[in-house]
């Protein structure tokens, strides 16, 4: 009986509960929306609950791993990661003109979805074997290592993958120690550009301008972002639709599966990209706001355990896994309110999707890891 209860001890001790309360939460409201938005298709429904059974599972086999066999780990993964995507990139199967699928015979799987983790668990290792002795020539080293993966994603083409990837990356490399300064040209080189966007926009958004550093279909994003009403019953139709549905929940919403948009089926995507537009419409304003908090207490928990760590690793990869949740709901958020161009970013646990739901499950464990395992990793 005694062996039994240390063993349930250390079982249930793996969770970080404050963290955990504010998951299930958020998975009760995920399922919640996602039984409203699949309409006839109840199946979906079935699939999604599987889906946060098995990011349970994930959370809790990485939970119950200590950061020093995760760092042991690491360099594998990051390199197995990799190769995956060279994979795609030779013998990846294509989708909708996109190519980031990569068939294993008794698995289909999207290699990129693995790099959100592995990339920032690589660059945490690279600057914990370093730490006290940080050069210029180190944050170089991690630059590489971050845009190898990078470039290879945006070559499949997946934009928004791409983006999450590089951000979480990027975090690790800024709480390494990256001097802000050293961001202000890239910040002011931004603004510039977004600027004379803007301006010449009506110039640059003809059908015959060629923007070489982008797909014809990332133009007509960026194009219809600045313009929805160019095309209302084409490129515009996703953005217009989706910020009717929010605009009519008004403050207090339309109610539980009545929202219109919805279930007439003016709201494309509305189990994955544009699920947000679902749930404002129903829940309104007050729910939205809602939300909102729980995401703010999803972040702010991870950045507690990230100040709690006693490791560079722990602290540099909770910092970036933390602020990579933020980027999830701020660019998902921003398109489908009509404020970010559409890149294909899903909204934590609310849009379906098994593989990204496996993702932030692992991002979860990986934060209970470093709460629950705080010795020193060498």
């Amino acid at each position: 009986m005694r062996r039994l209860g240390q063993i349930l001890a250390r079982v249930f001790g793996a969770f970080d509960w404050p963290l955990l309360l504010v998951l299930m939460l958020m998975a009760f409201m995920g399922l919640l929306i996602m039984h409203s938005a699949v309409g006839d298709t109840d199946w979906r429904f079935a699939d999604q609950a599987r889906n946060f059974v098995l990011a349970f599972i994930a959370l809790w086999v990485v939970a119950l791993t200590p950061p020093k066999w995760l760092m042991k780990l690491t360099p594998l993964l990051y390199v197995f990661g990799v190769v995956l995507l060279l994979g795609v990139e030779f013998f990846g199967e294509t989708s909708k003109g996109a190519t980031r699928w990569l068939d294993l015979g008794i698995v289909r799987i999207q290699p990129s979805e693995m790099l959100k983790i592995t990339v920032p668990m690589m660059l945490a290792w690279y600057f914990h074997r370093n730490e006290g002795k940080f050069r210029l020539i180190d944050f170089f080293v991690a630059l590489v290592l971050l845009l190898i993966p990078f470039i290879l994603i945006v070559k499949q083409p997946d934009l928004g993958t791409a983006l999450l990837v590089f951000m979480s990356g990027f975090f690790v490399i800024y709480f390494a120690g990256l001097s802000f300064k050293l961001l202000i040209p890239l910040v002011l080189a931004g603004v510039v550009g977004l600027s004379t966007l803007v301006y010449f926009e009506t110039d640059i958004c003809q059908p015959g301008v060629d923007w070489v550093v982008l797909h014809e279909y990332q133009k007509n994003r960026v194009c219809t972002l600045l313009d929805p009403g160019s095309d209302p019953l084409g490129k515009g139709f996703h953005t217009i639709q989706s910020m009717i549905a929010i605009g009519s929940g008004g403050v207090y919403g339309k109610g539980y599966m009545e929202g219109t948009q919805t279930h007439l089926d003016f709201i494309p995507e509305r189990t994955t990209d544009f699920v947000f537009a679902v749930y404002a419409e129903e829940f309104g304003l007050y729910g939205g706001i809602l939300l909102l908090v729980l995401y703010f207490l999803l972040i702010g928990r991870g950045l507690v355990i990230t100040a709690g760590a006693t490791t560079q690793f722990g602290r540099l990869l909770g910092g970036a896994l933390a602020m990579m949740f933020f980027v999830y709901v701020f660019v998902n958020i921003g398109m489908v309110t009509g404020i970010l161009p559409v890149v294909g970013v899903p909204l934590p646990f609310m849009s379906y999707g098994g593989t990204a739901l496996l993702t932030l499950g692992v991002a979860c464990g990986l934060l209970m890891s470093i709460s629950k395992h705080r010795g020193v990793v060498r």
